[in-house]
């Protein structure tokens, strides 16, 4: 399995360094144009950009392949920090001030369509996120993912893609991808995340949770209690974004783009 986590560690890389050079290439057309990208949104995408790599890489995936709480670890970082960080740094408008405007249109027409609307609903969020690792956890799906390179790969994915939208749909900014919904709804679905985010670790706890794994009981003990209070520091850092507002959260103008 070696083989395949370095394979997908390259990806990864790959995937992000030509990210990270759109990103800096929209930035600079943004100074061409006069309106200067805020340096610290760049720090945070490279922060989160960072925080990917190290947790994708060869070695963390061999560690967290072998230790529960090695794994553990790397899903706080791949699954909420990374995400956290990524939706801060506001991809999404920079990409639409940056790209031709029939582009543009493109994209705003797929953020504005229904399955866009449902999928970056609060609560559909709250499902693929928190809901995804019930499953998880709950089920022998983590026990399979670990015979399965495939699987174990996809699972890292998803838990990336639902962090992303879930810290989007929560914060409600900065990029305005579909609807905005009401901070009390949104508050909510948070506060939700918050409890069943804690009773997955104390079921984990007390169960010894992931179903079907065959490893020391202490060594699952505290793989839960790190998802325990590992989840509560990144939930409780968004309801801090959430409560305040401000800056970096604030929803960004976008560019008149018509479709």
């Amino acid at each position: 399995m070696a083989a395949e986590h370095r394979l997908f560690a390259l990806w990864l890389l790959g995937l992000t360094l030509l990210f990270t050079t759109g990103y800096l290439v929209g930035m600079s057309r943004q100074s061409r144009r006069g309106r200067d990208w805020p340096l610290w949104r760049l720090v945070f995408w490279l922060a989160g950009t960072l925080v990917l790599v190290a947790a994708a890489s060869p070695g963390a995936m061999r560690w967290a392949h072998a230790d529960l709480r090695w794994h553990m670890g790397q899903h706080l970082l791949l699954g909420m920090l990374a995400p956290l960080l990524l939706v801060l740094s506001a991809p999404v408008t920079l990409m639409l001030r940056s790209v031709p405007v029939t582009w543009a249109r493109v994209v705003v027409a797929c953020l504005q369509s229904d399955l866009a609307r449902f999928l970056c609903h609060p609560i559909t969020t709250l499902m693929l996120n928190i809901g995804g690792m019930y499953l998880l956890y709950g089920t022998a799906l983590y026990a399979a993912s670990l015979q399965s390179p495939a699987l174990h790969h996809l699972l890292h994915l998803h838990f990336i893609l639902a962090g992303y939208l879930f810290c989007q749909a929560v914060l409600g900014g900065p990029d305005r991808m579909a609807a905005r919904h009401g901070a009390g709804l949104r508050l909510g679905v948070l506060l939700a995340a918050i409890a069943f985010h804690s009773l997955l670790g104390k079921l984990a706890y007390g169960y010894l949770w992931p179903a079907g794994l065959r490893q020391p009981a202490e060594q699952v003990r505290s793989a839960a209690q790190l998802m325990y209070y590992g989840g509560d520091l990144v939930e409780m850092l968004m309801l801090v974004l959430l409560l305040l507002g401000g800056r970096l959260t604030r929803r960004q103008p976008l560019p008149l783009v018509r479709v």
